[in-house]
Parts: C-alpha cells; structure tokens; sequence
C-alpha cells in the first residue's frame, strides 16, 4: 500500500521548495554565493518562531514559514541568508569563553551590517536610524567581525543593548554549540564547521573571480572573508608540528567494499579482503606551549590563545589518545609547568587558570627547561615549541633541537627575532 503524505510531511515539503526558493532569488543577485546556498536541510521545529540552524539543519515551524512567505517573501529571503552568513562565518562555534547573549547579539550585527551593505534587490531595505548609528560607530572603532564587535559591546550599557537586541534579532541561536547545552549539538561539531571553512573558501574564491562585484558590499565581505582566512591559517600553521605516525584504527580510506562485499557474495562467510587495522596519519604526540607572562601581556589575550589553540589540538584527528601538551608560563623566569593529557585534564587547567608573573621577559628559561627534560627521558617525540608573546624580550641564540614557532598578537621587529622560528600574527579577531 502506498505510503500516504501527512499532513507535516507536506507542510515541511512545500517549506523545502520555498527554501530552495529563496536560494534561487540570493543565486540570481549573487552568483558567487553557489557554494552556501541549499546547503542547509529544512527540519521542521514548531515551537520556533524563526529559523535556527546548527550548521547541518534549517529548523523552522513550517506553518508560520509559509504564513510569513505568503505575506512578505523579501523577508524570508533576508532571514535565510542571515542564518546562512553564521555558519559561513563560524559564529554557530566560536562562543566558548564568552557571554553567550552578548555573543548572539555581536553575531547578529556583523551578519546584518553585511547584509544591509550588499545593496542587492532580494536583501535591499530602509536602514533605520538605530542601524545607521551602530554602523557608523563600529566603523570609527574599525570592528568588522563578531569578535571585534563583540568586544564593543562589552562597554555598552544594558538599557542600550537591549534596544540592540531588539533592532537584530532575526534568527533563533538556542540550538548553537555552547559548552553548557551539549544536549542539541550535531554528532561532529568539528567536521561540520571545517565543512563550512571549505565552503567559505569557495565562495571567497568565486567572490574573486566575479566581475561585476565592487563598492562597500565587496569591501565588507573581504574584510569578513580575511579573518576568516587568519583562523583557517592558525590552524594548517599547527599542522607543521604534526608527525606521520601509525595508529591502530580501521582505514576506511584504503578499505575496498566491492571486494569484501562481491566475496561474502561468492563464498558465503569468506571475504576477500578485510579492513585495514593501521592507518598512517599527521599527529602530534608531545608539544609545549608557552605564554609570556610578562607585564606587557594580556591576560584575556592568552586565556583566548590557549583556548583556540587547545580547540586544534585536542581535536582527535590531531592528537593521539596517549599525548602530553606542557603549559609553561614565563617572564624572565619559569612561573609554571602544567601537563596536560587529556579534555578532562584540559578543562580543569582553564578553570583554575591564573596568569603567573608580571616581571620583564626572557625567552631563554623555558628552552633550557625543555632541553633538560628531553635529556632526562621525560620528554621522548617532541612535536615542537609554541610561543605566545608580543616579541619583546631575549631570545636565544642557538637553535634549538625541535621546531619552534613564536606567535604574536601585534606587530613586531622582525630583525630581533631568530632565523630559526617560525613565526605568526594573530589579533582579537582571529577567534
């Protein structure tokens, strides 16, 4: 008997149509969009008032959805690419360690500041007086992302922020990776925004490669894409630390089903060829991180570092299951060292965080610590040394045995530093 359509199914059915819908009207204006556009899969939530999204799902109350798209269209447009834009630029990921209200609002702004900038026909609206104001505002300080934005914020009073929250609010973030609601995260939240990092590459790239795309929507947009780009470079510049080595897990990659199926066909209980149970891979076994403590650096800043860079690194296609991350804090001396070995650990340290010393910095200290403990036995499969600093200080002169990288949150003197390190610039808006 054939399956009869209920009446949910239909009604999510045509919400399907009218998201592919409103992707169609977005492609027409905005070609270079292709990438992004129908990438969410419409799932029906009726007590949403609004879309919502978690990178893999578009939740809607499909009802109030087509009651809106009878009524005013445009409107939806607007709203799908907003939730579009979050994922685009990793918002939906990157609110560990801040106000979560705040941190929606921030998200909100920035994708609506770029919206209302495109000037494009299925986004195009009167600016209010309050939109007008803000942008104006954020552009003097020089704020493009959700994380500079964010730190605007900070200082604005409540009464004001609420007339804010009124004025953007658009999409419903309830279902967004926060740390204290892991019960509606997706299976992979990981896998999930570097799909959406690939995305957004792509569309960068055919941003690039349209003619007819100049003014203050073009500029928006790369300022948006370019610190997009520094955090996807933070995180291929760890991979340089990484290690082929062999691990015992099944290699799906190298494993051929048609073999293994066609002999359990043939034979019965006989296939061919079995899985891979070792597979080689890029991963870090031991790695030191140290933060300059001097009085010249920021506590937010490096509680902000740390968490960005342990977010990479603790990441299982990273690090292997048996690993040891030390965390070493120094100004001209050894303030700390705290092995880390795994998330349990990991969480525990940034609970009970303390930044330790204040005095003037020297960089030497901690190579020396370090050589001892690889001669000691303590240390065996180094993948390298991260360095976090704003450059100012002694560095060593001799190279040291493993590799070495200094990472800076601002400019720096580029002849004081060694030939032999690596080095990187990062800023508050990397994350």
């Amino acid at each position: 008997m054939a399956h009869i359509q209920t009446e949910s199914e239909w009604e999510l059915e045509m919400c399907g149509r009218i998201v592919d819908y409103l992707a169609g009207k977005i492609y027409v204006d905005m070609r270079f969009m292709e990438p992004v556009l129908n990438v969410l899969v419409p799932r029906a939530n009726m007590g949403l008032s609004t879309f919502a999204t978690d990178g893999v799902y578009l939740y809607m109350n499909t009802r109030h959805t087509m009651d809106v798209f009878r009524k005013n269209e445009n409107f939806l447009v607007r709203v799908y690419l907003h939730s579009v834009l979050h994922c685009v630029y990793s918002h939906i990921w990157l609110c560990d360690g801040r106000d979560a209200n705040l941190w929606n609002l921030a998200c909100d702004i920035a994708v609506e500041r770029i919206i209302d900038r495109l000037d494009k026909p299925c986004v195009k609206r009167i600016l209010t007086w309050r939109r007008q104001d803000i942008y104006k505002k954020l552009d003097d300080d020089k704020c493009v992302s959700a994380a500079q934005i964010y730190e605007y914020l900070l200082d604005i009073n409540k009464e004001e922020l609420n007339k804010l929250w009124q004025e953007f609010y658009t999409d419903d973030h309830t279902i967004w990776q926060y740390d204290n609601d892991r019960k509606n995260m997706v299976q992979q939240p990981h896998k999930v925004q570097q799909q959406w990092e690939q995305r957004a590459r792509q569309m960068t790239m055919e941003k690039q490669k349209s003619d007819g795309e100049s003014g203050q929507d073009s500029n928006s947009l790369n300022e948006l894409m370019s610190v997009q780009k520094r955090r996807r470079s933070y995180r291929d510049f760890l991979k340089k630390f990484a290690e082929y080595h062999e691990e015992l897990k099944i290699n799906d990659d190298e494993f051929d089903l048609g073999y293994y199926a066609y002999g359990l066909s043939v034979y019965k209980n006989m296939p061919l060829i079995e899985p891979l149970e070792t597979r080689e891979i890029d991963k870090i076994r031991e790695f030191v991180v140290v933060v300059d403590t001097s009085y010249s650096t920021s506590g937010e800043l490096v509680r902000r570092f740390l968490q960005e860079t342990f977010d990479i690194l603790m990441d299982d296609r990273a690090f292997f299951k048996v690993s040891c991350i030390h965390i070493i804090q120094c100004d001209d001396v050894i303030q700390s060292d705290d092995v880390i070995k795994d998330r349990e650990q990991l969480e525990g340290f940034f609970n009970t965080f303390e930044i330790k010393g204040g005095g003037n910095t020297d960089f030497r200290p901690p190579f020396k610590n370090i050589d001892r403990l690889i001669e000691e036995g303590k240390i065996k499969s180094l993948g390298g040394m991260l360095y976090f600093t704003d450059g100012e200080g002694t560095y060593p002169k001799k190279k040291p045995g493993y590799r070495t990288a200094f990472v800076f949150m601002k400019d720096y003197g580029e002849t004081k530093v060694p030939a032999w390190a690596m080095r990187i610039r990062l800023d508050k808006s990397d994350r």
